[in-house]
């Protein structure tokens, strides 16, 4: 088996498996993938067990707004070993190291990385929450869970602690634009903060924008 069939047969698999919602679609783990093929290039990680655990991280599919949120990570895990220990020319040795590499990815399940392809893995999850990507994407989880944009007294948390639940601004403070700092690797973290930038650049502007609109009145 090459690599290159071995990501074939990941993305067979991947593509049966519906999404969460619009945000964690086939189209975000693809934008994943070529974040780790960059990161495992530059970092000299892995490929075989950083392409499979960036194919398959989010190959159990649960909602945002789910109970089970927090497991998701160790569930897509435990799942993807199971379809690699099918495939008869996978190494049975790298399977450890893509289970810890799938179930360390996920912000929520808060495992410390330990290895460098976990560290790969988990910055190319992240850097797809970032920039002008990011910002759609986090437009589009608060529309599917009905959230409004931001709160009428406070939109930008100055003056309150930001609550994700309630508003869809509210998670570029409680989350986004922290993922710099929780960044493993060199070159994931200077991407990041280039991409956090824009992020911040746009709540900017979208200041300017809400206090002219309070300033008219309207």
């Amino acid at each position: 088996m090459t690599i290159d069939q071995l990501e074939s047969a990941c993305r067979a698999f991947v593509a049966r498996v519906p999404a969460a919602d619009a945000a964690h679609d086939v189209a975000h783990v693809q934008r994943v993938v070529s974040n780790v093929r960059w990161l495992t290039a530059v970092e000299q990680a892995d490929p075989w067990v950083t392409l499979p655990s960036a194919w398959l991280h989010d190959c159990v599919a649960i909602a945002k707004d789910s109970p089970l949120r927090d497991q998701g990570s160790r569930l897509a895990a435990e799942a993807a070993v199971e379809f690699l220990s099918a495939i008869d020319d996978y190494p049975e040795t790298k399977l450890e190291a893509v289970h810890h590499a799938i179930a360390a990815h996920s912000f929520s399940a808060n495992i410390p990385v330990r290895s460098l392809e976990a560290a790969v893995v988990q910055d190319g999850d992240r850097l797809d929450s970032l920039g002008a990507v990011g910002i759609a994407r986090c437009l589009l989880v608060g529309g599917n869970l009905n959230r409004p944009l931001c709160s009428a007294d406070d939109p930008f948390c100055d003056t309150r602690e930001p609550d994700d639940s309630r508003y869809t601004l509210d998670h570029f403070y409680a989350k986004l634009l922290k993922l710099p700092h929780s960044m493993q690797t060199a070159a994931g973290r200077a991407e990041a903060e280039r991409r956090a930038l824009l992020m911040q650049q746009y709540l900017d502007q979208l200041r300017s924008e809400i206090s002219s609109g309070r300033l008219q009145g309207l």
